[in-house]
């Protein structure tokens, strides 16, 4: 937990995808990331947490369903969504100013 803790507060920010190995949205979801950390490169920070491997974190985050996408600027969440989203939708949401 504190390792997240130190990846969430870094001075870019970070994508955080909470996912399942069985979900196939989130099957269908990791391409797009990969586009996504191709095109921003360095500018981004993108990290899979594993809801079944990581049930506290999900917990203590609420993450109810999967793909549940989180967006952490200086440590603090400032973006939150579950379900699929469009490759656009989510560079528009990583590079807004918040």
């Amino acid at each position: 937990m504190s390792k997240f803790s130190e990846i969430i507060n870094q001075d870019k920010p970070v994508l955080v995808d909470f996912f399942a190995t069985w979900c196939g949205p989130c099957k269908m979801m990791s391409p797009v990331l990969s586009e996504i950390k191709e095109t921003l490169g360095d500018r981004v920070s993108i990290i899979k947490i594993d809801v079944d491997k990581n049930q506290e974190l999900a917990a203590k985050y609420q993450v109810k369903g999967v793909p549940t996408f989180m967006l952490f600027k200086d440590g603090k969440q400032v973006w939150r969504q579950s379900g699929m989203l469009q490759k656009n939708d989510l560079m528009n949401v990583i590079t807004a100013p918040y």
